[in-house]
C-alpha cells in the first residue's frame, strides 16, 4: 500500500470545493481510505508514505472530446500545423514547411492544419489557384482550424477523384465558382470524409509513433484518460484507430485511458464488436458519435432563427442529418443500450437534439456503459437548460472555444444571441452535469488553458477582454477541476470507478506545483504538473 499526502487535496467529489490536508492510500491502483494528513500513519503499519507537502493533489483531468489521431498528428513531424494571416501566407508557410521535411517522399500528401478565412486578413474562402501556383503537381490537403472544412489544389483533388461532376456525400458540400468548377473547398461530411482518405496513406508505424509522443504529452499535463470522438458523420472516415490503442496497450506505452466513440449508423456492429473487444480498465467504446450541425463561423450550425449577417433569405444554417433520419439512430440505438453523443452548436440542433434523447430516456432508460452526451451546446436556449438537467443529458463543452474569435459569435449570429452563448454557470445552477475537453486538434490540448477559460472567460494569449467575455458565465474553480473530471467521467459512464479520489475508484491523480484553487487567475497557466499517475 502506498500513501500519498499534501496540505491541498482536491478530491474533486461532490460537495467539495476546498484543497484540504489530507491522506489518500492506495492499493491495488485504486483508493483504499481518504483520511485527514494528520491520520496517515494510522492506515497501515507497511505503507510507504509519500508526502508532497504544499504541491496541490486532484482527480487526473479526463478530455471529454477530442480527436486524437487528428490532434496527434499535427504537432507531428508528418503534418503541419498554422492559422496564417491570409491565404498567400498559409501557402508560404506550407512551401517552407515542405522545403525542410526531407523525411518526406516528394509524392505523398502534404498536409497542414489550422486555417481560420474568418480571422485572415481578407476574410474571403481560399481557392485551388493559390495551391497550383506553388504545388502543381504535389496534393496538398489544407484542413480549418475548426476541423469542418477541407481546402485542396488541384492535383488533390485529382487523387481523391473529384471533379466538377462529383456529387458530395450526404451532410456536405462543394464550394463552386460562377462557372460551376470546383474551387478545391469541401465542407463539412464532404471535407472530413475526405481527410480520412488522405490519412489512410500514413502507415501503422507511423501513426504508434505519433500517438504514443501525443498520449505522453497529455499525461505531462495531468490528463489520466480523454475520449475520441468520431470526426465524421461518414462511416468508415471518423478517425478510430483501435489498432494503434490496442498495440500501445500490448507494449505497456498506453499512458492514459482511452474512451472511444465511433460514428453512429444503421449498423451498430462497429460498436458492438468494439465493446466486445476493449473490456480492459484502460480501453473502453462507451457509444456512438453523431453530428447534427456544423459550426456558426460558416453558416452551418443549425438555428433557430437566421444568421445576423445572413448570407441568403432564410440563412439559419441546417441539420447535417434530416431530424426524422437522426431519431431513427438515436432510439434503434438506445434500444439496445448504447449511449449517443450528438454534436450540436445552434440552438436548434440542441433543441431538437434534446426532443430525441428525452424520448430514447422514456423509451428505454439509461444506457448501459457511457452517458448521452450533446457535444459543444454554444447557443442553448434558456428553457432548454433546464431540460438537459432533468433527463441526466450531459453537455460536453470546451471553454477555450468560447475566446476563439470574440467578435464571431455577434458578427454571426447578433449580440442578443452572443451573450447566452456558453452558459455555464446557469448550467451548473440548474444542475446540468458539465464535462470539459478541448476539441483538439481545433484548439491545443493544453489543460490549463482549458481552467483559465472556464474561470476567466478570457483568450489564453492576451488574456483578453480583461472583464472577461460575458463574465456572468464564469465558474468557480472547484467547479471547473470537478468538470474536468468528474464530469468527463460521467460523459465515459464511469463515474463510479473515475473522476474523483474517493475509495473504490482508480486512483487517476495529478500533483501540481501551484494551487489551482486558491491561486490568482494569472498564475494558472504557469502551473507545472510534477507528477501524474494512473491507477
Amino acid at each position: 500500500m502506498r500513501v500519498i499526502t499534501s496540505t491541498k487535496v482536491f478530491t474533486g467529489a461532490p460537495g467539495c470545493n476546498a484543497a484540504l490536508p489530507l491522506a489518500i492510500a492506495i492499493d491495488d491502483g485504486r483508493v483504499a481510505a481518504v483520511v485527514p494528513r494528520a491520520d496517515a500513519s494510522s492506515l497501515a503499519n507497511d505503507a510507504r508514505i509519500e508526502d508532497w507537502g504544499d504541491a496541490f493533489v486532484c482527480p487526473g483531468f479526463i478530455d471529454a472530446h477530442q480527436h486524437v489521431q487528428h490532434a496527434a498528428l499535427f504537432p507531428s513531424s508528418l503534418a503541419s500545423e498554422y492559422a496564417g494571416t491570409s491565404e498567400e501566407d498559409c501557402v508560404a508557410h506550407l512551401q517552407a514547411w515542405a522545403y525542410a521535411q526531407t523525411h518526406l517522399d516528394d509524392t505523398s500528401w502534404l498536409v497542414c492544419h489550422g486555417w481560420r478565412d474568418s480571422l485572415w486578413d481578407t476574410p474571403l474562402p481560399p481557392t485551388r489557384a493559390s495551391l497550383d501556383v506553388a504545388f502543381p503537381h504535389r496534393p496538398v490537403a489544407m484542413y480549418s482550424g475548426d476541423a469542418h472544412t477541407l481546402w485542396t489544389n488541384t492535383a488533390g483533388l485529382r487523387t481523391l477523384g473529384l471533379d466538377d461532376d462529383s456529387e458530395p456525400p450526404a451532410g456536405g458540400s462543394f464550394d463552386r465558382d460562377e462557372h460551376g468548377h470546383l474551387t478545391g473547398v469541401l465542407r463539412e461530411a464532404a471535407g472530413m470524409a475526405n481527410v480520412a482518405h488522405i490519412l489512410a496513406s500514413f502507415s501503422a508505424e507511423q501513426l504508434m509513433h505519433v500517438y504514443r509522443t501525443y498520449l505522453g504529452h497529455l499525461r505531462s499535463m495531468g490528463v489520466t484518460s480523454v475520449a475520441d470522438m468520431a470526426l465524421s458523420l461518414v462511416p468508415g472516415a471518423d478517425g478510430m484507430r483501435p489498432d494503434i490503442y490496442e498495440k500501445l496497450e500490448d507494449s505497456d506505452d498506453l499512458c492514459v485511458r482511452a474512451h472511444l466513440f465511433p460514428c453512429l449508423d444503421d449498423d451498430q456492429s462497429n460498436l458492438e464488436e468494439l465493446q466486445a473487444q476493449l473490456t480492459g480498465p484502460k480501453l473502453r467504446a462507451p457509444g456512438f458519435k453523431q453530428f447534427f450541425d456544423g459550426v456558426s463561423s460558416q453558416h452551418t450550425a443549425w438555428c433557430g432563427d437566421p444568421y445576423a449577417n445572413a448570407r441568403f433569405a432564410g440563412d439559419a444554417g441546417r441539420p447535417t442529418v434530416a431530424p426524422e433520419r437522426m431519431r431513427k439512430l438515436v432510439l434503434a440505438a438506445a434500444k439496445r443500450g448504447h449511449a449517443v453523443r450528438i454534436h450540436t452548436i445552434g440552438d436548434e440542433a440542441v433543441h431538437v437534439a434534446l426532443d430525441i434523447l428525452c424520448e430514447a430516456r422514456a423509451r428505454y432508460g439509461t444506457p448501459t456503459q457511457g452517458c448521452h452526451t450533446l457535444e459543444h451546446v454554444e447557443d442553448i436556449r434558456p428553457a432548454d437548460i433546464a431540460r438537459l438537467s432533468a433527463t441526466g443529458v450531459v453537455a460536453s463543452v470546451q471553454p477555450p472555444h468560447v475566446t476563439i474569435d470574440l467578435e464571431q459569435p455577434a458578427r454571426d449570429l447578433g449580440t442578443w444571441r452572443a451573450r447566452r452563448m456558453w452558459p455555464f454557470a446557469t448550467m451548473l445552477r440548474e444542475g446540468v452535469t458539465l464535462a470539459l475537453g478541448t476539441d483538439a486538434p481545433v484548439v491545443p490540448p493544453t489543460s490549463m488553458d482549458v481552467l483559465y477559460t472556464a474561470v476567466t472567460r478570457r483568450t489564453p494569449k492576451g488574456h483578453e477582454p480583461a472583464q472577461g467575455w460575458y463574465p456572468e458565465h464564469v465558474i468557480t474553480r472547484a467547479q471547473a477541476l470537478r468538470a474536468y473530471s468528474l464530469g468527463g467521467a460521467t460523459a465515459v459512464g464511469r463515474a463510479h470507478e473515475l473522476g474523483s479520489l474517493e475509495p473504490g475508484k482508480f486512483a487517476d491523480l495529478a500533483v501540481w506545483d501551484t494551487d489551482l484553487i486558491g491561486c490568482d487567475s494569472s498564475e494558472l497557466q504557469h502551473a507545472r504538473c510534477l507528477s501524474t499517475e494512473l491507477g
